[in-house]
């Protein structure tokens, strides 16, 4: 029997759903992009996005993905040659560190493993040793998307300042942006690399950049920068073409627009960063409870190092993968892939799947999510802890 019929639900880490406000902005004619409409509400929507990463600083939006904004930091940020420090807690900070290295500049790469975020302390350790001053940039993920790994940025910057060492902090901040708390000017932060396809529920091909004033000028000495990475003119916005390095993404703006809009000022952020925590504490309960007795677990154990966003967890022996093959097949859930936690040559791999709980996302969303994982395993025989589903609904009463 399958449960195929009615809208599949897609409860991967990005894209995440896009509410239908959203899509329907974005389902119009091409506009005029010399005059008018568009030209006008662009000024507004960059100030949005200031109120994003609660920010007065610059902000560059890029017609990328995250990987291409990966690109625009470092290029913005270095010369060939130049020395960076990056703390891996995933999947993708290495993938970022794999960027880095491959456009020439020197990365180490301080490695957390896939369980446990970054130890200020270390990061500390490292800049001290760093007498002459060579490390341009700490980077780090706030929340790395694979491992679901959430590093404290504000006590990264403390023992950045503690230690008095004048690198930038470079935050990717794209699992995190619009789902976990994220203070840009108050945590000291001087980059922030972020994407349209998670939080800010837009589909994926918007990338941004917000930048400092210290990085603005540090970015002026920078010898790989290329005119279409360049952030100093799509800060500037002097001209409309310039804040996009051409053709601007016409219709994923007007989508944009109207997600800011349902973000900051109909739910407003508090309430959406407060929302994400409850469905992810709803998760979790979850998990806490099929573990019972079973091997299943959450990747990270401890509790304020989880991002709100996405979930990583391990039911053994291929229980993972099975399940995810039947939700997609029968119940018409998809959830993510145990992305970067074992290759998919490797027998574990099938160990590893992610709750997506980011976005467009409310009670009854997850709950279903969770309720057919139940009957999947049910249905699989895969041993599990009973009383899952009553208590995510317990953590959902708050």
């Amino acid at each position: 029997m399958s449960y195929q019929s009615g809208r599949h639900y897609l409860a991967i880490p990005g894209p995440s759903v896009s509410p239908d406000r959203v899509l329907n902005a974005m389902h119009r004619t091409a506009p005029n992009i010399y005059e008018g409409e568009l030209v006008d509400m662009t000024p507004g929507i960059v100030a949005d996005l200031q109120r994003m990463a609660l920010t007065k600083q610059h902000v560059a939006i890029y017609i990328a993905n995250g990987h291409g904004v990966w690109e625009a930091a470092i290029c913005n940020l270095f010369s060939r040659g130049d020395k960076a420090l990056l703390a891996a807690t995933g999947r993708f900070g290495w993938g970022w560190a794999e960027a880095m290295q491959r456009m020439g500049v020197a990365v180490d790469v301080l490695d957390f493993g896939k369980s446990s975020p970054a130890d200020p302390h270390r990061i500390a350790d490292a800049l001290k040793a760093d007498k002459a001053h060579e490390i341009r940039a700490v980077m780090l993920t706030h929340v790395d998307t694979a491992s679901t790994a959430k590093t404290d940025v504000a006590a990264v910057r403390a023992a950045m300042d503690a230690v008095c060492h004048p690198a930038l902090l470079a935050v990717d901040a794209i699992a995190s942006l619009g789902c976990d708390e994220l203070r840009m000017d108050e945590w000291g932060i001087d980059v922030i690399v972020g994407a349209s396809q998670k939080g800010l529920m837009v589909p994926p091909g918007l990338g941004f950049l917000w930048f400092s004033d210290k990085a603005m000028e540090l970015s002026r000495s920078a010898e790989m920068v290329t005119p279409y990475w360049d952030w100093k003119p799509r800060a500037a916005g002097e001209l409309f073409y310039q804040y996009f390095g051409g053709t601007a993404p016409t219709h994923h703006l007007y989508g944009l627009r109207e997600a800011l809009t349902m973000l900051l000022e109909e739910e407003g952020l508090p309430a959406v960063w407060l929302r994400h925590e409850r469905l992810a504490r709803a998760v979790w309960a979850a998990f806490d409870a099929w573990g019972k007795g079973t091997d299943i677990k959450l990747n990270m154990a401890d509790l304020s190092a989880r991002g709100h966003s996405v979930t990583a967890a391990t039911i053994p022996s291929g229980g993972a993968g099975a399940l995810r093959r039947w939700l997609e097949q029968e119940a018409g859930v998809t959830l993510g892939i145990g992305l970067g936690m074992a290759l998919p040559t490797e027998p574990a791999y099938g160990d590893f799947l992610r709750v997506a709980h980011m976005g467009h996302v409310n009670m009854h969303m997850t709950l279903g999510v969770l309720g057919a994982m139940e009957a999947g395993m049910q249905t699989l025989g895969i041993p599990h802890g009973s009383g899952a589903v009553d208590a995510a609904a317990g953590a959902l009463r708050g």
